[in-house]
């Protein structure tokens, strides 16, 4: 358990370093590996994919989704990652009531190119996913 918050711990701590670097007012757009990666500044209010909520409903959603997987899933590298994605995000909500999103995929299939991210955001879905699909691999 001590591995999976420590890994946790890096992950928010990751998060928050990103985000203090890439927030800098007047920062232009850039894109990398080929118009495949768009680095953009977007603060969001809501909650995923911008739906509105009020930042006290959020808080509380999210807190009780951590609390559950450190329950149920205990000690993973993909608890790790949905951990400190979540803490970090979590953080920044509870100090600045919004979270900075700067990752675009241009290129992503469907809607999911309009969509700006963060690394945290990446590292809950990686851990996410990787939690779904060990739960298959067990059975």
């Amino acid at each position: 358990m001590a591995a999976t918050i420590v890994t946790a711990l890096a992950v928010a701590a990751l998060c928050a370093l990103l985000r203090h670097k890439l927030d800098r007012p007047g920062r232009p757009v850039r894109e990398m590996l080929g118009g495949r990666v768009r680095l953009t500044a977007l603060w969001n209010r809501g909650g995923a994919f911008g739906i509105p909520l009020r930042v006290g409903a959020l808080a509380a959603v999210s807190v009780g989704i951590l609390a559950a997987l450190v329950l149920w899933a205990g000690r993973s590298l993909w608890t790790a990652l949905v951990l400190g994605g979540g803490g970090a995000n979590l953080w920044e909500r509870a100090r600045y009531g919004k979270v900075y999103d700067y990752l675009q995929f241009p290129r992503a299939p469907g809607r999911l190119k309009r969509y700006v991210y963060n690394l945290a955001d990446l590292a809950i879905f990686a851990g996410a996913l990787g939690l779904v699909l060990s739960a298959f691999r067990k059975r």
